[in-house]
C-alpha cells in the first residue's frame, strides 16, 4: 500500500458522508468537504475559519440561539451530459470504474470513473482538485474528459450554488441553518460570481469562478449562477475543463469589499498546472517540518491522514487570523464549528513543529479576555471565566438544549460548567513557554487572569480547613448534577481542584518572569495557601472524582456492554446516568495525562496527602473499568496513561484513536466533521509519549519506551530555537544522528544552553553529491557513518544542525573531509584577512552605486521569509533603471515576497559587493524597495535583460525592484 494515499474503490452512497469528511481539502484559512462535484447524495460544505452565524430557532417550546460556523455557497459543481442523455448523476448512471484516492503529501483529490451512457458510448472522466496551500483563497477542480468509444459534442455544466444551509447534521436539523440572505450573482467577460451575507453577523462572502472553456450560456437564478460549456470530443483524445474559484470575506484583510476582491483574486489566479505547482511545493515545506516517520505502511497511512487534517485545520495561513481550535476541523458541521479544550490535544504538537500556529491560538484566546473577564465578573469571580463553548466572541456559546436520539428528546445542558477549559488554556500557554523558551506578556496575563479566576472559585470551608471548588463539571461529562438535585454542578472535583493548584504555582512562576509584578503579596500569599489546602476525596485508595462520589451506585456493565454513549442510553430507558460511577472519558485520569507521575505525586504530598506511585496504576485500573469511551479523545487519553504499566493494552487503545475516524467507530459521527483532538493526540502519542519527551524548564528530557509493534520512530522538532532530528527503535535513540542513547532507566536529557552546531547551509547539497559520486544510496551512507536513515534524509533536504561527530561520521563515510562538508577551500567566503593600515570608510553617492552595480552580476535579496529574515544570492540585471532576477514559480521566494494582495508589493533589500583579498579592499552597495512579480502582460518589458540564473531550471517569473533608496560604502586604506 501506499502510505500517502488514503483510496475508494466504487461509488457508495451510503459510505459518502464518511468519504466525504476524510477526503477534505483545506488550507487553513477554508476547506471543502470530498462531496462529488456532481452527484445527488452529497452533503457539500465549505467553512472559512472564524466564519460565524447566529439565529434563533423554536424547541420544545423554548427560543434557542445557536451560533454556527457557516456552510458557505458551494463552488464544487460541475457535471455533464453527452448528446441525448441527461445530466451525469453516479447514483443513477452506469459506472463501469470509479475509483477515489487522497493525495496526502500532495494535497490534491483525485477521482476518475468510466460512464457509459444510454446509447452505450463509454467516457473516461479524471478529475484533480486542490484547495491552494500557496494561496488561501484559491481553489480549482480540473476535470478531464476522454470518449472511448464515441467522437461528438459534450456538455458541461458548472455551478456557484447559493442555496446551502447548515444541515450536515441530522439532530440540529429541527434548528434553523439558513445562515445565508441577499444572496446577488453576476458574470463578465466569461468569469461568474456569487455574493450572500450572514443573517447576523452581517459577513459578506463572495465566490468568483473562472472557466478555461468559452462559456455558451448563463443561467443567473438570484441564489444560483450556472455557466454551460461544450467541449468537442475526438475518439481517445483527452480534452479539459478547468474551474478555478476564488473565496473572499469581508472578514479577510485589507479587503474593500469581498466580490471586487474575488473577482480580481480569480483573474490573478494562475492557469491550473502553475496553481498546482506552487499548492505541491507549499505542502513539501510544510511536510518537512511535520515530518513523522515510522516503519508500518499502515500505520504511517493513518499517521499521514492525521497530520494531513491538523494542517488543513491548522496551517500557517491560520497563524495569522483570529481563529481557535474547531473540535471537529473544517469539516463539518458537528458542535457547530466551535472552539472546546481540543487544543489541549493540538497544540503540544504544533509547538514543537509550527510555533508560530500556537501562538495565533492562543492570541484568539487573549483577544477574547475581556469577554472572560466580563462573565467572571457577572458571575462575581475575579479574573477570567472562559466559556466551555466559544465561536466568534468568546461568549458562552454551548447549547441550553440538546438531542437525545435514542429518545427523541431534548434534554437540558448544563455543560457550561466545564470551568476546566481555563485550566487547559492556562497549561497551553505554558507548555508554549516550555517549547519555546518565550513567554510573551500578553500571554503571561492570559495565564495570571485564569489563575485569579480558579483562586476566587476556591472557598475556604471553615469546618475543615481545606479550600473547596463547588458548582462544577469535570471532563467526565455523564455527572452535571448528584442524583435527586434541583440545580447542576457538582463539588471538589478532583481533577478541576488537583489543576487549580498547579495552575497557582505556574501563575507565581510566571509571575517571576516578568519585570515588574502584577501581583500583590497578598495575592500570592493566598495562592500559595490554596495550594497547601486544597481539598481532595479519597476512597478504596483512590482519588474520588468529586465529593459524594463514592455514594453513587454500580452500574449493570453487562447489561450495558459496548454502549458508548451511556447518558443516552440510560436516559432512554428512563433512567439517569448521573446516579451511576460511570464515566464518558477520562476525567480524575486526566491528572496522569497531563502531569508526570512526579508531578501529581508533588502536588498530593503539598496538600498533606502523603501517597505513594502505587497510587496511579490503582487509580488507572478502578476508573479504566468504570468508563464507556464515549468520546474519540478516551483511547488517546487511556493509550497515554497505560504506556508504562500495561504495554498492550496501551498500543490496543492508540490503535482504536488511530482508526477512530477512518473507521468511523463513533458510527456516524465522523461524518458530521473528523475528531480533530483525537486526530492530534495520536500524533502526541508518539511524540511525548512513547518517546518520553517532556518539556521542563531545564530543557527537553528524553525517557523512550516505544510500543514493541512501533518499530522505528523518527521527527523533526523545533525546540527552543534549535532544529533536532529524533530517531529511536528498540534499543537506542539518537539526536541529531549521533547522540546515541542506549535504553536505561535513565532518562537523556539536553539542558538548556548546551550548543549544536549552527544550521550549515549548502550542506545537504553536498552530502548528496558526494554520495552520488560514490555511488551510493541513503542507506548505505547512514549504515557507514553509523545514523538513522532518516536523519541522513532530513540532512540531505534542509539545513540541519548537525554536531561536529556527525560530521566527522559523515565526512569519513563520504570519503571526504568535514572541511570540505562544510564549503571549506574555494568555498571559503573572503575577506578573512586582517584590515590594513588606516583603513577608510567612506559613503557613495546613488550614481556611483549604480554605476558599480551596472555589469549585473551576483547580488543577494534580503526579506522577511516564512522562516524568519531570509538572504538569498541571485543573478541579476541593471535594467532600465530597475533590479530585475528571476525565481521559479511557486517557488520559497516567490511566495515570501507576495503579500497576497493585489497592488501590495513588498519592501525588501537588494545587495551587491565587490571584496579584494590581496589589497584589503571592497565597496558593497545597498538598493531597497518593492518587489514586483512580472506578469505575462509586462513580460516583454524585461525578457531583453538577458538576465540568467546559475541556478538553471524552470526560473521563469521575473521579479522587478524599483529602487526607493540607493546607499552604498567603500573601504580603501592609505
Amino acid at each position: 500500500m501506499n502510505p500517502w494515499v488514503l483510496s475508494y474503490e466504487g461509488f457508495d452512497p451510503a459510505s459518502e458522508g464518511l468519504r466525504e469528511a476524510l477526503c477534505t481539502l483545506g488550507n487553513g484559512r477554508f476547506a471543502t468537504r470530498g462531496a462529488t462535484p456532481d452527484g445527488e447524495l452529497r452533503t457539500p460544505g465549505t467553512y472559512v475559519a472564524g466564519c460565524y452565524d447566529r439565529l434563533d430557532s423554536t424547541v420544545a417550546g423554548r427560543t434557542v440561539t445557536n451560533e454556527d460556523l457557516v456552510n458557505l455557497p458551494d463552488w464544487l459543481p460541475v457535471t455533464f451530459a453527452a448528446p441525448g442523455s441527461g445530466w451525469f448523476r453516479p447514483e443513477r448512471a452506469e459506472l463501469l470504474d470509479y475509483r477515489q484516492e487522497l493525495d496526502m503529501r500532495q494535497g490534491i483529490l483525485h477521482r476518475s470513473l468510466r460512464w457509459r451512457d444510454e446509447a452505450g458510448r463509454v467516457t473516461l472522466v479524471r478529475q484533480r482538485r486542490l484547495v491552494s496551500m500557496a494561496d488561501p483563497r484559491l481553489a480549482a477542480l480540473e476535470t478531464t474528459f476522454t470518449a472511448e468509444s464515441w467522437s461528438g459534442p459534450l456538455r458541461v455544466r458548472a455551478t456557484l450554488d447559493g442555496r446551502v444551509t447548515n444541515s450536515g447534521v441530522a439532530r440540529y436539523r429541527e434548528l434553523r441553518g439558513d445562515h445565508l440572505t441577499g444572496h446577488d450573482t453576476g458574470d463578465r467577460d466569461g468569469l461568474a460570481w456569487l455574493t450572500a451575507t450572514t443573517r447576523s453577523s452581517r459577513i459578506t462572502v463572495a465566490l468568483a469562478c473562472r472557466t478555461d472553456s468559452p462559456v455558451r450560456e448563463v443561467i443567473r437564478e438570484g441564489d444560483r449562477i450556472t455557466t454551460h460549456h461544450v467541449l468537442d470530443l475526438a475518439r481517445g483524445e483527452p480534452a479539459t475543463l478547468t474551474k478555478t474559484v476564488a473565496l473572499v470575506t469581508s472578514r479577510d484583510y485589507a479587503v474593500h469589499d469581498a466580490r471586487s476582491a474575488a473577482i480580481r483574486a480569480v483573474c490573478g489566479a494562475p492557469r491550473f498546472d502553475e496553481l498546482l505547482a506552487r499548492h505541491v511545493a507549499a505542502w513539501e515545506r510544510l511536510w518537512r517540518d511535520a515530518r513523522l516517520e515510522v516503519a508500518d505502511p499502515e500505520l504511517a497511512q493513518l499517521v499521514h491522514l492525521h497530520i494531513f487534517h491538523l494542517l488543513q485545520t491548522l496551517s500557517p495561513h491560520t497563524a495569522d487570523l483570529d481563529v481557535g481550535v474547531p473540535a471537529r476541523g473544517l469539516h463539518g458541521e458537528a458542535y457547530r464549528g466551535h472552539v472546546f479544550w481540543d487544543e489541549l490535544f493540538v497544540l503540544p504538537w504544533l509547538n514543537l513543529r509550527f510555533p508560530e500556529i500556537s501562538l495565533g491560538l492562543l492570541r484568539y484566546r487573549w483577544r477574547r479576555l475581556p469577554e472572560a473577564r466580563a462573565a467572571a465578573r457577572d458571575a462575581g469571580y475575579d479574573g477570567a471565566m472562559f466559556p466551555w463553548q466559544s465561536g466568534s466572541d468568546g461568549r458562552e456559546e454551548t447549547q441550553t438544549l440538546h438531542l437525545n436520539p435514542a429518545s427523541g428528546r431534548w434534554l437540558p445542558d448544563s455543560s457550561h460548567l466545564q470551568r476546566h477549559i481555563g485550566l487547559a488554556i492556562a497549561y497551553n500557554v505554558w507548555q508554549y513557554y516550555l517549547a519555546t523558551g518565550f513567554m510573551p506578556p500578553w500571554c503571561a496575563e492570559l495565564l495570571i487572569d485564569i489563575a485569579r479566576f480558579f483562586a476566587s472559585l476556591a472557598v475556604l470551608d471553615p469546618a475543615s480547613g481545606r479550600y473547596e471548588i463547588r458548582g462544577v463539571m469535570g471532563p467526565d461529562e455523564y455527572h452535571e448534577r448528584y442524583p435527586g438535585a434541583s440545580s447542576p454542578g457538582l463539588a471538589n472535583n478532583a481533577y478541576t481542584n488537583i489543576m487549580t493548584v498547579w495552575l497557582l504555582s505556574r501563575a507565581r512562576d510566571t509571575l517571576d518572569l516578568l519585570p515588574e509584578p502584577t501581583a500583590s503579596e497578598q495575592e500570592r500569599t493566598r495562592w500559595d495557601d490554596i495550594t497547601r489546602r486544597m481539598r481532595v476525596d479519597f476512597h478504596d485508595d483512590v482519588i474520588s472524582q468529586f465529593t459524594g462520589y463514592p455514594d453513587l451506585l454500580e452500574l449493570d456493565w453487562t447489561r450495558y456492554r459496548g454502549v458508548r454513549r451511556l447518558d443516552r442510553a440510560l436516559e432512554a430507558d428512563g433512567d439517569d446516568v448521573n446516579r451511576y460511577k460511570a464515566a464518558k472519558q477520562a476525567d480524575t485520569l486526566m491528572l496522569c495525562y497531563l502531569l508526570t507521575s512526579d508531578e501529581l505525586m508533588e502536588i498530593l504530598h503539598r496538600l498533606g496527602h502523603p501517597a505513594t506511585p502505587d497510587l496511579i496504576p490503582r487509580m488507572i485500573g478502578y476508573y479504566l473499568d468504570r468508563t464507556s469511551h464515549g468520546s474519540t479523545l478516551s483511547a488517546v487519553v487511556h493509550a497515554w496513561i497505560l504506556s508504562r504499566t500495561d504495554r498492550t493494552r496501551s498500543w490496543q487503545y492508540f490503535a482504536e484513536a488511530l482508526i477512530s475516524d477512518i473507521n468511523d467507530i463513533q458510527h456516524g459521527t465522523t461524518a458530521e466533521g473528523i475528531h480533530l483532538g483525537a486526530m492530534a493526540g495520536t500524533l502526541d502519542l508518539l511524540q511525548r509519549c512513547y518517546l518520553g519527551l517532556e518539556l521542563h524548564p531545564d530543557g527537553l528530557h528524553l525517557n523512550p519506551l516505544l510500543p514493541d509493534r512501533l518499530g522505528v520512530l523518527s521527527m523533526p522538532i523545533r525546540y527552543r530555537g534549535h532544529q533536532l532530528f529524533i530517531d529511536a527503535d528498540h534499543r537506542q535513540a539518537r539526536i541529531n544522528g549521533v547522540e546515541s542513547l542506549t535504553f536505561s532507566s535513565e532518562p537523556f536529557a539536553r539542558r538548556q544552553g548546551e550548543t549544536i552546531m549552527t544550521s550549515t547551509g549548502d550542506l545537504g547539497r553536498r552530502i548528496t553529491y558526494h554520495r552520488v559520486r560514490l555511488g551510493l544510496t541513503v542507506d548505505q551512507v547512514a549504515e557507514r557513518a553509523d545514523m538513522s536513515p532518516g536523519y541522513l534524509q532530513y540532512l540531505e533536504e534542509r539545513p540541519g544542525t548537525p554536531t561536529a561527530e556527525t560530521m566527522y561520521r559523515l565526512a569519513g563515510a563520504l570519503e571526504t573531509t568535514v572541511d570540505d562538508l562544510l564549503g571549506g577551500g574555494v568555498d571559503r567566503p573572503p575577506g578573512r584577512g586582517r584590515a590594513k593600515a588606516a583603513p577608510t570608510l567612506e559613503s557613495m553617492d546613488p550614481d556611483e552605486c549604480l554605476k558599480l552595480i551596472e555589469p549585473g552580476g551576483i547580488g543577494r535579496v534580503a526579506f522577511n521569509g516564512s522562516h524568519g529574515p531570509t538572504v538569498l544570492p541571485v543573478n541579476y540585471r541593471l535594467h532600465h533603471g530597475f533590479i530585475v532576477f528571476r525565481t521559479a514559480p511557486g517557488g520559497p521566494m516567490d511566495q515570501d515576497l507576495r503579500t497576497g494582495l493585489e497592488g501590495v508589493e513588498i519592501k525588501i533589500g537588494f545587495e551587491v559587493d565587490r571584496i579584494d583579498d590581496a589589497q584589503r579592499e571592497g565597496w558593497s552597495v545597498l538598493i531597497q524597495g518593492p518587489a514586483h512579480h512580472i506578469s505575462p502582460d509586462e513580460l516583454s518589458e524585461v525578457t531583453e535583460s538577458d538576465v540568467t540564473p546559475w541556478a538553471g531550471g524552470e526560473r521563469q517569473l521575473y521579479i522587478r525592484i524599483v529602487p526607493h533608496q540607493i546607499t552604498g560604502r567603500r573601504i580603501h586604506h592609505l
